[in-house]
């Protein structure tokens, strides 16, 4: 059942493809605050780079705003340079003791924007798992002219591996369906 272990061997690729898709979508501003636009964002911090989850707290105040209360004082300036800079298309106020992120509501020209970001982020996961795909093709037909698998096996690994990748092309379908109806409101 040599074909079975190809197909296995990309599986968890084929996962980490699936879970940064959702990460990356996870970032796209739907109107609503969320942590998670800003959290990753890189922040050079006295000569080091470090992501904005690990220098303060980031509250949801209200459905509009984010509230980043760093650990420490020092850390103000740096993390709204680093916000302001970033390309989330957002405006930090220093207020006080935190950085305030106001959200706009999001105009028409903006949803457009972002369907368009979503449609390039899911085509460039499925080529991703397309690659992947010929990958696994391309070693199930090397077994098969070295002899270490029969050609009905090859045949059986073809239909085994193009059923695991229309089941991740159909997350993917699902996940970008599910923002894409979240960014429309």
């Amino acid at each position: 059942m040599l074909y079975k272990e190809i197909i296995d061997k990309i599986k968890p690729e084929l996962e980490k493809v699936f879970g940064f898709f959702e990460g990356e979508l996870a970032k796209f501003q739907t109107g609503r605050a969320s942590a998670s636009l800003v959290e990753d964002i890189i922040v050079d911090c006295f000569g080091q780079n470090f992501p904005l989850k690990q220098l303060g707290t980031i509250l949801s105040s209200n459905p509009r705003q984010l509230v980043i209360q760093p650990w420490d004082k020092s850390y103000l300036e740096p993390i709204e340079k680093a916000i302001f800079r970033s390309s989330a298309g957002i405006s930090p106020v220093v207020d006080k003791d935190v950085v305030r992120i106001n959200f706009p509501t999001l105009t028409e020209e903006f949803r457009k924007n972002l369907i368009r970001v979503l449609s390039e982020k899911q085509e460039e996961t499925r080529k991703t798992v397309r690659h992947w795909r010929e990958q696994a093709w391309k070693e199930l037909q090397l077994k098969e002219r070295e002899k270490e698998i029969s050609e009905d096996d090859k045949f059986k690994g073809k239909d085994e591996l193009q059923k695991l990748i229309d089941e991740y092309n159909k997350k993917i379908e699902e996940v970008a369906d599910r923002k894409r109806k979240e960014i429309e409101g």
